[in-house]
């Protein structure tokens, strides 16, 4: 099995238009239990299918010091794609979580299925990110947050910043694929995002270590897509 196809299902979709109508009133209605209604009615236009292609590049380039010990949380992980992505290229015990029993399920199903994922590296669990534990034995060396930010109403922002902050070890690395960016500004989810946003809302204590536009990104993605990387001080 290629790598390529490691990371890729075959369940097709991007963030698109198609569906997101349907994503908003569900989350009008039911708030984080709108989430899950989507995912029960196989309604999931952020699910690309596969990893995130910035993420990749970034792991495979080697340019930054990142974790090869430790553990690594995807938060809002979807399928799995970016975590399976993070456990076989750095080597950490990755956690993706996700408030979908479907979702994590998929997960499961995708590591199952794909011999070449990394063995007891990766595993997948239904959790709410804000309450995960913040002892030092829970911490995490490494977080990767693609579209769960965005997906978040901005009022609770504040408090994705302080939980960062409590869940990242010192000298550990928040990777944050800022997506989409051409989102309006009065409509959501997902909802309006700059990189700005995630700043404000860490505040002291992190370096912007990478900032860029990434150039391999996903079809879809032309345009929307800004790759930050923060290392926890």
């Amino acid at each position: 099995m290629s790598e390529e196809t490691l990371y890729t299902s075959t369940v097709p979709g991007s963030l698109s238009n198609a569906g997101l109508p349907f994503v908003r009133q569900l989350v009008a209605d039911y708030q984080s239990e709108g989430w899950v209604k989507a995912w029960q009615a196989k309604v999931t236009p952020w699910d690309a299918g596969h990893a995130q292609p910035p993420l990749r590049v970034l792991l495979e380039s080697e340019r930054l010091p990142l974790p090869k010990s430790g553990r690594a949380l995807v938060p809002g992980c979807g399928r799995g794609y970016d975590a399976i992505l993070i456990a076989s290229a750095l080597g950490l015990n990755t956690l993706g979580v996700d408030i979908s029993s479907i979702a994590v399920a998929g997960a499961n199903e995708l590591v199952a299925s794909s011999p070449a994922a990394p063995i007891g590296k990766v595993t997948f669990e239904v959790r709410d990110f804000f309450a995960l534990g913040t002892s030092v034995e829970e911490q995490f060396d490494l977080v990767y947050d693609y579209t769960f930010f965005v997906a978040l109403p901005p009022s609770q922002r504040g408090e994705w910043g302080r939980k960062m902050s409590a869940v990242i070890k010192p000298g550990g690395y928040l990777i944050t694929l800022v997506f989409p960016l051409d989102s309006p500004k009065d409509l959501g989810p997902p909802w309006y995002v700059e990189v700005g946003h995630y700043a404000e809302v860490l505040g002291d204590g992190w370096e912007r270590v990478l900032d860029e536009i990434p150039t391999v990104i996903s079809e879809s993605h032309k345009g929307q897509d800004r790759l930050v990387v923060w290392k926890r001080l």
